[in-house]
C-alpha cells in the first residue's frame, strides 16, 4: 500500500504540472512549491522551538486560529510554523501575523516528509480537521514528534473503518497520531470502534474563532446609514444558484434592505448579479454616503468585511448549499441572527443541529425560498425566536480550544 500511495504521489505532481499550464490555481500551487527547501532554510531560525500548524485550506485555518492565537498568548517562547495545502488558503494567510513562518506543505513524499521535519525540527505538530498525509504522520511518529488532529469529524463511510486492505491501510495513520481532539461524540464512537481510545471530544474550534470575530468585529458607518431603520438581510459567500433565487426574491420584496457578499467578486459575476435585481442597487466600491440610503441593495465586491456586515443584519442567506457545500455558518450565528442555506448541508454539525434546534432554515427551490425568506421577514415572534436559538447555539459551544492546550500542554489547573 506504501509503495501504490508514493506513486499516485508522484502522478499527482506529474499532473498537477500539466494542469498548471490551463489552471490558474493549480499553477499557484505548483509556483508556490519552487525552491521550498530554500525558502524554508531562509525563514527558519535554528535556534528556537517550533510548533507546527497544518491547514488544508482556508476554512482549516479559520479552526487552527484559535489554537496558534492561544499558543501565542500563553506560550510565546515557540514560533510557529503554519503550512497550506492548497492556494485559497495560502494566498489569503500568507501574511498572517501570529504565524512566524508560512510556507506551501510540499508533497507527501518519503524525501520531502525528511527535509521538511529537518529543516522545522518541530516539537509538537498540529493538523487541522482531516489532513492525512501519510509519510508526514510515518516520519513524525519514527522520531517521536507528537502530531496531535484538531476539530476532527469523522463519519461512518470514511475508509478508516472499512474492513479491507485500504482502510486498514488508512486506520494505521490514525494509530500513529498522539491525541485526536473530535467535534463529535459520534466521531469517538467511531474511533473507540476501530480500538483508538486517546480522543477527546472537545468540540470545533471555529466556534472560539466567532465569538472572538464576533467581539472584534468593524464598525462600518455606511452599512448603518444604508440600513437604516429596514429589516437587512445579509446574503454571504453566494454561488450563481443562490443568487439567482435571491434576485428573484428581492425583486417581489417591498421594505427590506439586501447585503450581497459573492463568493466571486470579480467584475462580470458582480455586473451579472447587479443586472438580475430591478430595485436600486448599487456596488459597495462605488457608493457615496451622501446617497446610500437610497439604494435597497448592497453588493460587497471586495473580500475581508463579510463577518463585520452580519452585526448589521437581521437575517443571514449562506451561500454554497447547491454545490460543493455551504459556507461557513457560525459567523452569522454568533450575533444571533436566523441562517438560511440550500440542500448540500448535511456534512455540516451545525447546520444539522440548527436546523434541529430552529435556528436555521434549509430551502432548495425558489418555492422554499420565498415561503422561508417571507416569515422570517414578516414574522417577528418566529425571527427573534430563531435568532436567540441561533445566539444560544455558539454561545454553549465555546471552549474547545481551552480543552486542547490543557490536554497538549499538561496544565493542571
Amino acid at each position: 500500500m506504501n509503495f501504490l500511495y508514493s506513486i499516485a504521489i508522484v502522478f499527482y505532481g506529474y499532473a498537477l504540472n500539466v494542469a498548471a499550464l490551463f489552471n490558474e490555481k493549480a499553477k499557484l500551487f505548483v509556483a508556490g512549491r519552487k525552491n521550498w527547501k530554500q525558502n524554508l532554510k531562509s525563514k527558519i531560525d535554528p535556534a528556537a522551538k517550533y510548533i507546527w500548524v497544518h491547514c488544508a485550506s482556508l476554512g482549516e485555518f479559520e479552526q487552527g486560529r484559535p489554537v496558534i492565537e492561544a499558543i501565542k498568548e500563553q506560550f510565546p517562547a515557540y514560533k510557529i510554523v503554519l503550512t497550506f495545502f492548497s492556494p485559497s488558503g495560502y494566498e489569503i494567510r500568507k501574511n498572517y501575523a501570529l504565524a512566524d513562518v508560512i510556507s506551501y506543505l510540499p508533497l507527501d513524499t518519503k524525501q520531502n516528509a525528511r527535509t521538511f521535519i529537518n529543516l522545522v525540527k518541530p516539537e509538537k505538530v498540529f493538523f487541522v480537521k482531516y489532513e492525512y498525509w501519510n509519510n508526514y504522520i510515518t516520519e513524525l511518529h519514527n522520531r517521536k514528534i507528537p502530531l496531535y488532529l484538531v476539530s476532527a469529524i469523522f463519519r461512518r463511510e470514511q475508509p478508516f473503518f472499512s474492513n479491507t486492505p485500504w482502510g486498514k491501510w488508512y486506520l494505521k495513520m490514525l494509530i500513529k497520531v498522539e491525541h485526536l481532539f473530535v467535534q463529535t461524540k459520534v466521531s469517538g464512537e467511531l474511533l473507540e470502534s476501530v480500538g483508538i481510545k486517546n480522543y477527546t471530544v472537545s468540540g470545533d474550534t471555529r466556534f472560539d474563532r466567532v465569538a472572538a470575530i464576533a467581539a472584534g468585529a468593524k464598525v462600518i458607518p455606511l452599512i448603518e446609514k444604508f440600513r437604516g431603520s429596514a429589516l437587512l438581510v445579509v446574503a454571504g459567500s453566494t454561488w450563481k444558484p443562490d443568487e439567482e433565487l435571491l434576485a428573484t426574491f428581492i425583486n417581489q420584496s417591498s421594505g427590506i434592505k439586501f447585503i450581497i457578499a459573492p463568493h466571486e467578486v470579480s467584475a462580470a459575476n458582480v455586473s451579472r448579479i447587479k443586472q438580475s435585481i430591478i430595485k436600486p442597487v448599487i456596488e459597495y466600491s462605488k457608493v457615496q454616503e451622501s446617497e446610500i440610503a437610497g439604494f435597497d441593495v448592497l453588493i460587497i465586491d471586495s473580500i475581508g468585511l463579510l463577518s463585520s456586515l452580519y452585526r448589521y443584519g437581521n437575517i443571514a442567506y449562506i451561500g454554497g448549499g447547491f454545490g460543493v457545500g455551504i459556507h461557513n455558518i457560525l459567523e452569522a450565528a454568533t450575533f444571533g441572527l436566523p441562517v438560511v442555506f440550500g440542500p448540500n448541508n448535511k456534512k455540516f454539525k451545525e447546520a444539522v443541529d440548527l436546523i434541529d434546534e430552529g435556528g436555521a432554515f434549509k430551502i432548495d427551490c425558489q418555492t422554499s425560498v420565498n415561503i422561508v425568506l417571507h416569515k422570517l421577514t414578516e414574522d417577528e415572534t418566529h425571527r427573534r425566536k430563531a435568532a436567540e436559538i441561533s445566539k444560544d447555539y455558539v454561545a454553549k459551544n465555546v471552549g474547545s480550544t481551552a480543552v486542547i492546550i490543557k490536554k497538549v500542554f499538561n496544565i493542571h489547573h
